[in-house]
């Protein structure tokens, strides 16, 4: 799956209802509607259209690495280039690197790089390649997925990775842009099929090869978000890539499409392993079973999510299918539970001697379409006779209280490396950890898991899945989608992928309105 539905304008205000966001929630304010006098009649002015035209902020930087604009970074994939490129289904395709080989003890990588220039016609070299590599280790937005590397170093036409401990899908965490620094460092040189030129606000992406639909796009310099939405609703611009179910979704409106790409952003339900009902492998279990996972993502999602039994997505290589036919049953789940001891008593709720089985799910109050997925569960819950108290509460008590274990269950988002490695979150030093899961027998899985290669790592993920499953420390809900929302009938063909809106550019179609 590399695209998804096309869907006009005015069915994406029912998706902008729901609010959510990356990482950790933050916290919002919902102000009480007042009554306004009603404005008197204006002329409305009419919209003014531009040839295909992209974004972007000129207060902003645009070097891909230290960079944070959302509008820059996404022209990014259209400017840089890395050693490897993310497909629709999170495959890492050869882009820079022309070739790897992997010594030994699975430690060090050497990656040969193609014959290729960058804007200013210079050689791509090794050099370029271990210092841009360098650089995102200690950036805010790769140095987590970099984390196992302990020394990169340039080559003649390569550039060797040595790494800390194994990991066989290192090429899916390095589709980091590989750039030539100059003396403005917030502008520095790429290898990709456009070139910036201009100055200023006034600023064009140039082609540097044949085969684009456009051989100039135009940019329009844009501010805060507010200045987005009016310039794409006044058809101003011609793309935009958004997150329609996050905290920050904004209103955009008018005649227009929505592209969805899938994403590695998981919601998820965390386990208490450590104290509480949820200490017991066959409540945490049970609770897994019970979930109806396509509803949350068709209905409390809009369908902007794909449902997920297991912390890898659905569309990437080593998603056990079969396993996870077997993880949404809520009759499988009531009888694990009947066979744990627990049995129905006059209050509805289900007992084990004098104690209900009670959970307090946590849930951060300020977003509110996590509420809404809290309440869901709840009531997913609560057919079983499992009570569910839903504690909605401010953002740094709900922080607080995951990081301290005040908890049964809380309503968690981590957006995953490419390789979908849930040692974050599952193993006995992980930093997402709050459940306190300790296990050996699943550390030594994820460690060879971890270390595989090929047709070795989709059996040790298999049997990995297989343990998560049984032991549950986290509930895996779904993964949410990313949008890319255009005029409606400019823009044909668009293949967006997890890193890169702009993939199998060379097949749009783009008309001018």
């Amino acid at each position: 799956m590399r695209g998804g539905t096309r869907t006009a304008g005015a069915l994406l205000a029912l998706a902008l209802l729901l609010t959510g966001c990356k990482g950790e929630p933050q916290p919002t304010s919902t102000p009480t509607p007042e009554p306004t006098p009603t404005p008197a009649p204006t002329a409305t002015p009419e919209p003014r259209t531009l040839p295909f035209t992209l974004p972007f902020n000129a207060a902003g930087s645009f070097h891909p690495i230290t960079g944070a604009d959302r509008a820059n970074l996404t022209l990014a994939p259209l400017l840089y280039r890395g050693l490897f490129a993310l497909d629709g289904s999170f495959t890492p395709r050869n882009d820079l690197c022309a070739g790897y080989t992997v010594s030994e003890d699975g430690l060090t990588w050497t990656f040969r790089l193609v014959d290729v220039t960058f804007s200013d016609g210079s050689d791509l070299t090794g050099k370029e390649a271990a210092a841009s590599l360098n650089l995102a280790r200690q950036s805010t937005r790769y140095a987590g997925r970099l984390s196992g590397i302990s020394r990169v170093t340039a080559e003649e036409g390569a550039v060797a990775v040595t790494l800390t401990e194994p990991n066989g899908a290192l090429p899916a965490l390095l589709d980091v842009p590989i750039v030539k620094e100059t003396g403005d460092g917030a502008r520095p040189l790429g290898t990709g099929p456009y070139v910036l030129d201009g100055e200023g606000e006034d600023l064009r992406l140039m082609a540097r090869q044949t085969g684009l639909p456009r051989k100039i796009i135009p940019l329009r310099s844009i501010g805060a978000g507010e200045d987005l939405v009016y310039a794409f609703d006044a058809g101003e611009v011609s793309l935009v890539n958004t997150d329609l179910t996050g905290t920050d979704a904004l209103g955009y409106s008018g005649r227009l499409e929505a592209t969805d790409y899938l994403t590695s952003t998981l919601l998820y339900l965390g386990c208490n392993t450590e104290k509480g009902p949820c200490a017991e492998e066959a409540v945490r279990r049970a609770v897994g079973l019970a979930l109806d996972r396509e509803e949350a993502a068709a209905r409390l999602l809009a369908n902007h999510a794909v449902a997920a039994a297991m912390p890898i997505h659905p569309a990437a290589a080593g998603y056990d299918a079969d396993l996870a036919a077997t993880l949404s049953d809520p009759a499988q789940a009531a009888r694990t539970l009947a066979d744990a001891g627990w049995t129905p008593a006059e209050d509805g709720l289900l007992h084990r001697g004098r104690t209900s089985l009670t959970l307090r799910l946590l849930v951060n109050q300020e977003n509110t379409y996590k509420v809404r997925l809290a309440q869901f569960l709840e009531s997913c819950l609560e057919s079983l006779g499992v009570g569910v108290e839903v504690q909605k509460v401010p953002f740094e008590t709900y922080l607080e209280g995951v990081e301290t274990g005040n908890f049964d269950l809380y309503l968690g988002e981590i957006t995953m490396t490419a390789d979908f490695d849930p040692t974050a979150l599952i193993s006995a030093e992980g930093s997402l950890n709050y459940g306190k899961f300790r296990d050996n027998a699943t550390e030594d899985l994820l460690k060879v898991w971890r270390s595989a290669r090929g047709t070795a790592r989709t059996a040790a993920g298999k049997a990995l899945y297989a343990d998560l499953a049984q032991k549950a420390p986290i509930l895996p809900i779904c993964f949410k989608n990313g949008s890319v929302l255009t005029q409606w009938g400019q823009i044909s063909g668009l293949q967006p992928a997890p890193h890169d809106v702009f993939a199998g550019l060379e097949t749009w179609t783009v008309s001018d309105s």
